[in-house]
């Protein structure tokens, strides 16, 4: 089923990501993670693309798994390793077994690695895949602005390219502070964007996890969230029960205020997004 009829036909909808392993060894690990997930009723499954479109072969595979046990898939793709030939590839092995679904992201450049640069931006490749054909595009949205846009307006002026190009909904980068997703909210309908804009939330269940995600995206830590870290970091069981008691608040605020649609990057823990997904169970239903 395509993600655009999912969000017009549902008021609430909740979706997970899980990343495709390095080597062909690791898959059957993978499967398992899938079914975990899928088992949970999530109204699609994204799979990820990895770095310069490192795991594409198995995004594809884990797909067609997410499909075969009944969930929508997303899969993803990126500007950085796609030329027209490998585009035509992986559109037509995603046709093949049933994926009606893709992300079209730009993508990381591993340090040293040398771009395909046929679609420089992320518009480029949606507009490329909607005249293939067939597919629901969605893309990429950062609330707090881009790391390399001049400023949030300016990323945003980016989005409605990106919604002209083909793009039919959007998922927005991992977000930690409410407030700033509101505002972004405010400022992209004042643009005329007239698509869904589905929030991203990961959970921190770890020290770590924050620090590189932290730097890895610029987004803002508030006050509170450092405090969570700083007082149970060092408390494995603890900083994971804060962790998604506080993803758990963050999206029961997120839906009360009538940001709908909920994505969590759940990072191939299943029993992490079983726990947000009970504690959300009731609200799911509305």
């Amino acid at each position: 089923m395509k993600i655009s009829e999912i969000l017009k036909s549902k008021e609430i909808t909740v979706s997970c990501e899980i990343f495709p392993p390095k080597i062909g060894t690791e898959l059957e690990q993978s499967r398992k993670i899938v079914a975990d997930i899928a088992a949970l009723k999530p109204d699609f499954i994204s799979v990820t693309y990895g770095a310069a479109g490192s795991t594409a072969r198995f995004t594809a595979e884990l797909a067609e798994e997410v499909e075969n046990c009944g969930v929508a898939a997303l899969a993803h793709i990126t500007c950085v390793s796609t030329d027209e030939e490998s585009l035509d590839s992986y559109l037509s092995s995603l046709k093949t077994n049933g994926i009606e679904n893709i992300l079209a992201l730009r993508g990381d450049m591993p340090i040293g690695y040398e771009p395909k640069r046929v679609y420089p931006h992320a518009s480029d490749l949606a507009s490329a895949i909607r005249e293939k054909g067939g597919f629901c595009i969605g893309g990429a949205c950062y609330p707090e602005g881009h790391p390399e846009a001049a400023s949030v307006s300016a990323d945003i002026d980016a989005l409605k390219i990106k919604a002209e190009s083909g793009c039919e909904f959007f998922t927005t980068q991992m977000f930690f502070d409410n407030d700033i997703m509101y505002s972004f909210m405010t400022k992209f309908q004042r643009k005329g964007i007239n698509i869904p804009v589905i929030a991203g939330i990961m959970p921190i269940t770890n020290a770590r996890q924050l620090a590189r995600s932290a730097s890895l995206s610029g987004t803002t830590v508030p006050r509170r969230l450092r405090e969570i870290v700083e007082r149970f970091g060092d408390k494995p069981e603890a900083i994971r029960q804060a962790g998604i008691a506080f993803a758990t608040e963050q999206i029961i605020d997120l839906i009360a205020n009538g940001v709908n649609n909920i994505h969590i990057y759940a990072m191939n823990k299943p029993d992490v997004a079983k726990e947000i997904l009970d504690n959300i169970s009731e609200i799911r239903k509305i």
